[in-house]
């Protein structure tokens, strides 16, 4: 991907200057509007959490496919979503980067016993429950991927660079996550560190099944062990982990995310995406870019 991720020749010039405000400006309006549109008419029918995953990954498909057609002539698979082998591998990289992280997290706690399991009065665990949890965390993270690191992004990152492109955007994902029930401080910065490893994770790879994947990888596992995401609570097993240690370590009320653990694993992952069997493969927007 190194020779993918330069900056476009010829320096930004005022006209493409110009040219990327708008393209960006498009995208930014119409994944904003179908946001505030789409969750707003879903939240009455389908809840919170529902109407945030699938708001969010109806807007994410819509500004994406409506910019690639406006100045690509593209479908919404060029912004990294081609099924292919390589694809499936990275896919496969990410699931298992992801889960092996929020195993990392909360598996210590429980060997230490800071941390042990309680039954929730009410709840049991039940397959159907754990089936549709899966699809609404599939369709969430698809689309905060495709929203994050989809068209505007890897414009930007074709123009820009990735080290102008990367920080900036991953500033923006953990400020929309400050509106989450029980957000923290350090659960927004945990989330932009979240946002800098998936960007990486797109330059890593040149699609968006690796950063897809660490991502689900990532929310299936922590609802497993009865802990909030993101400030949500999602019951699945009915139980739920007891901690006796602070908010430091355990995250609070916003779950793991807000810890110093969650801290670490973010940095470890960083290796694991050096080091991971990722297949490269030809980022279409940046090879646009890369011919202007």
């Amino acid at each position: 991907m190194t020779d993918q991720i330069q900056p476009a020749p010829g320096g930004l010039t005022r006209a493409k200057v110009l040219s990327l405000i708008l393209r960006v400006g498009v995208y930014i309006f119409f994944a904003y509007a179908g946001m505030n549109i789409l969750a707003w008419a879903m939240y009455p029918l389908a809840g919170y959490m529902v109407a945030a995953a699938l708001g969010t990954f109806a807007s994410a498909a819509l500004a994406n496919a409506i910019a690639l057609r406006i100045w690509e002539r593209g479908q919404l698979s060029d912004i990294g979503l081609g099924w292919t082998t390589a694809s499936r591998r990275n896919l496969v990289a990410g699931l298992a980067g992801g889960a092996g992280a929020a195993l990392f997290v909360l598996v210590p706690p429980i060997v230490a016993r800071v941390a042990t399991f309680a039954p929730v009065p009410g709840e049991t665990f039940r397959w159907p429950s754990l089936l549709f949890v899966t699809i609404v965390l599939m369709f969430g993270g698809i689309g905060e991927e495709m929203l994050f690191r989809g068209y505007g992004f890897q414009v930007l990152v074709g123009a820009l660079g990735p080290f102008a492109t990367i920080l900036p955007v991953s500033v923006l994902f953990g400020i929309a996550h400050m509106s989450n029930p029980n957000a923290t401080t350090m659960g927004v910065i945990n989330t932009v560190g979240w946002g800098i490893l998936l960007g990486y994770a797109f330059i890593r790879s040149g699609d968006l099944w690796l950063s897809i994947g660490l991502h689900l990888g990532w929310n299936w596992v922590i609802p497993l062990f009865g802990v909030n995401l993101s400030g949500l609570t999602i019951g699945v097993t009915g139980y739920t982990l007891r901690w006796s240690v602070g908010s430091l370590w355990s995250g609070g009320d916003y779950g793991p995310e807000g810890s110093i653990l969650t801290t670490v694993a973010i940095i470890l992952m960083f290796f694991y995406l050096h080091r991971a069997p990722v297949d490269e493969q030809r980022a279409f927007l940046l090879q646009k870019a890369g011919e202007v």
